[in-house]
C-alpha cells in the first residue's frame, strides 16, 4: 500500500485513535465503538506486524509487557527498526479508513492527518486500581503497582521516542474521564464526535 497523501481529507474514511490508561476501561471503550460504528479496531495485531516487518519478534513481547515483568531489554538497533515499522503499518492501516486504532502512539503519528480523530481515555487513579483488582483478583497492592508501572511506561514510551507528554490535551479531539461513564455512554460520545466531524469537513 502506499503512504496517505496529507492533503487530502478523509471523511468518507474516519480513522479513530485511542489513547488510555490502564484501568480505564479505554480498551472496552474503543472495542464498542468500532463495533457501533462497523469499523476495524487494531491493537495487538499492529504491535505483532510491526515487530515482523521489523524482523525483531522479541520486540512484540517487550512492547506487550508493558509492566516490565519480562525482563527483555530489545538492542538500540532492534528499537529503532521497530519503530519505523509501528510508522509504517499505522499509516497503511489508516490509508484504508474505518479503522479505530489503539495505542501505539497514534496521536502523535497521524497527529497532522486530516479525517483522523484522537480520543483520550482517562480515569482517577484509585478507581483505576480498584478496577484492575476485581477484575483480575488482585490484592490492591498489586493492582497499584500494576497501574503505576502502566503509567510510568507509557509516559516514557512517548517523551522518549516522540518527545511530547502523554497527557498534552492538545493532542487530542475528545478527552473521556471514566469516573462517572459506562462503557455504552462513552462509546456513544465517540460516535457522536464522529458523526459530527464527518458531516462538517469539506467534500474532497
Amino acid at each position: 500500500m502506499g503512504a496517505l497523501n496529507p492533503d487530502r481529507v478523509y471523511n468518507e474514511f474516519m480513522i479513530i485513535t485511542i489513547s488510555r490508561q490502564m484501568g480505564s476501561l479505554g480498551s472496552q471503550v474503543a472495542e464498542e465503538a468500532a463495533r457501533r460504528l462497523g469499523y476495524k479496531m487494531v491493537m495487538r495485531q499492529l504491535i505483532n506486524q510491526a515487530a515482523l516487518r521489523a524482523g525483531v519478534a522479541e520486540v512484540v513481547l517487550a512492547t506487550i509487557d508493558e509492566s516490565g515483568l519480562l525482563g527483555i531489554k530489545p538492542s538500540a538497533k532492534d528499537i529503532q527498526a521497530y519503530h519505523h515499522a509501528v510508522r509504517q503499518v499505522l499509516f497503511e492501516i489508516a490509508k484504508d479508513g474505518m479503522v479505530v486504532i489503539v495505542g501505539r502512539a497514534g496521536q502523535v503519528i497521524l497527529h497532522d492527518i486530516p479525517g483522523v480523530i484522537h480520543i483520550r481515555v482517562i480515569a482517577p487513579r484509585e478507581l483505576r486500581i480498584e478496577r484492575l483488582a476485581s477484575d483480575k483478583g488482585l490484592a490492591i497492592e498489586t493492582a497499584a503497582a500494576m497501574v503505576d508501572r502502566s503509567d510510568k511506561a507509557r509516559t516514557g514510551y512517548l517523551k522518549r521516542y516522540y518527545h511530547t507528554d502523554v497527557n498534552n490535551p492538545q493532542l487530542y479531539d475528545l478527552i473521556i474521564n471514566m469516573s462517572r461513564l459506562d462503557i455504552p455512554a462513552a462509546a456513544g460520545m465517540i460516535c457522536s464526535l464522529v458523526t459530527s466531524m464527518e458531516s462538517t469537513q469539506p467534500t474532497p
